[in-house]
């Protein structure tokens, strides 16, 4: 997970308890590397939510008694026009067994190329976990982060915070497209695919099985110009993190439970180096960072400024395990960004990060269900709002 400046979902790259792997190391985990990360192309257009025409209550119009209020006479009164007064239409719902007859092989085709997919690359949950993340603050979960640019429109991933997204992630969504593509052309969306495949890949990494629902339409829009403000990145204080959670529907507990996605994945040296090399005019370092952590930071980040692909394990614990052990590295100074630290620090996030620290099981439950939850941050459902797009990296008018 290699961002966000806090995205939730990215980062890696360090060994032993305070050492730092060096990419070009033998030893160093597989990391995706941000050129991998195929470039994208642009969004046009808002998108609509999914809420725009709800089902109107049977309650709103009851039925009136013929006792109280007569029934009055066809001639006297008639019935008002469907077309003067049209019914609004049922909003189509998610559903877990969604594709159950239309493509019956969905889950297997997703289970088959994310497991090949994250024995070969094992970052690429850790990229998968951003790039949905990335994807569903931005005008909901409907992949337009998956759209490439092109020279009409600069798309979602050619935002200055998205040029780091791991091209693995992006790899196993084009694969299982197009397997899909073979066993029901036309069917399957490139959100459900990212969204499937984001769970699949949580549980291969250790993580927990969080429910997720299908039938989610691709947006019509990708532009970059969308992206700022409605992404978090490593300059902003505490206070702007949690309004802008806030004006997702995210409460403070389930951005915490949320940001323990750094528990697997990297960031690129870039993301920190600020509180290695020029944190103050007289403390080059951070003074709340690990001082032997700190040390082995500097050394393998020491050339970042020309090799801008160096990276760092965000868990220095254990890089490639989804557990607790991000949460229990932050009191002891072992939290790689600036809003790492601040997690610990913060009156309002410290005694949640004690409490995943303490508790793994609490911390899953409460990271499965703010999963759950984002999944369905305004998805789109309705054909007006959205389409199945045949390549999952341009639309079908492109």
């Amino acid at each position: 997970m290699a961002v966000l400046p806090i995205s939730v979902i990215f980062l890696a790259f360090i060994s032993l308890p305070y050492s730092i792997a060096n990419p070009n190391s033998p030893n160093a985990s597989p990391k995706p590397s941000p050129v991998a990360s195929p470039k994208p192309s642009p969004r046009a257009s808002p998108k609509p939510s999914p809420v725009a025409s709800p089902k109107p209550s049977p309650l709103a119009s009851p039925k009136p008694s013929p006792v109280a209020s007569p029934k009055p006479s066809p001639l006297a009164s008639p019935k008002p026009s469907p077309a003067a007064s049209p019914m609004p239409s049922a909003k189509p719902a998610l559903r877990a067994d969604y594709y159950k007859t239309t493509c019956p092989d969905f889950e297997k085709i997703v289970r088959e190329y994310v497991h090949q997919k994250q024995t070969q690359s094992p970052s690429t949950a850790a990229g998968a976990l951003r790039v949905f993340m990335h994807d569903c603050f931005v005008d909901g979960c409907d992949g337009s982060v998956l759209i490439s640019s092109n020279a009409f429109n600069a798309a979602e991933r050619d935002s200055d915070i998205n040029l780091s997204l791991p091209g693995d992630a992006f790899d196993v969504v084009i694969k299982i497209k197009n397997a899909l593509e073979d066993a029901c052309p036309g069917v399957v969306s490139c959100a459900d695919i990212l969204t499937a495949s984001t769970r699949n890949l949580v549980v291969m990494a250790g993580g927990p099985r969080f429910n997720v629902s299908f039938g989610r339409k691709d947006g019509l829009v990708s532009q970059a110009a969308r992206i700022p403000g409605n992404l978090p990145t490593n300059n902003m204080t505490m206070d702007e993190i949690l309004k802008m959670f806030a004006s997702k529907g995210f409460s403070i507990q389930e951005y915490v439970a949320l940001m323990g996605a750094h528990t697997i994945g990297f960031a690129h040296c870039k993301e920190f180096s600020d509180r290695l090399f020029k944190f103050a005019p007289n403390q080059p370092t951070d003074p709340e960072l690990n001082p032997k952590y700190a040390e082995a930071l500097k050394a393998a980040c020491k050339n970042h400024e020309q090799n801008i692909t160096m990276t760092a394990f965000n868990d220095v614990m254990s890089p490639g395990k989804f557990d607790n052990s991000y949460f229990r590295g932050l009191p002891r100074g072992l939290g790689l960004l600036r809003v790492d630290n601040m997690l610990v620090k913060d009156p309002r996030t410290k005694p949640l990060v004690e409490q995943y620290a303490s508790n793994e099981v609490k911390f899953f439950a409460d990271f499965a269900a703010a999963m759950e939850k984002l999944s369905l941050l305004e998805v789109k459902t309705d054909p007006k709002d959205g389409n199945v797009r045949r390549r999952c990296d341009a639309f079908n008018d492109a």
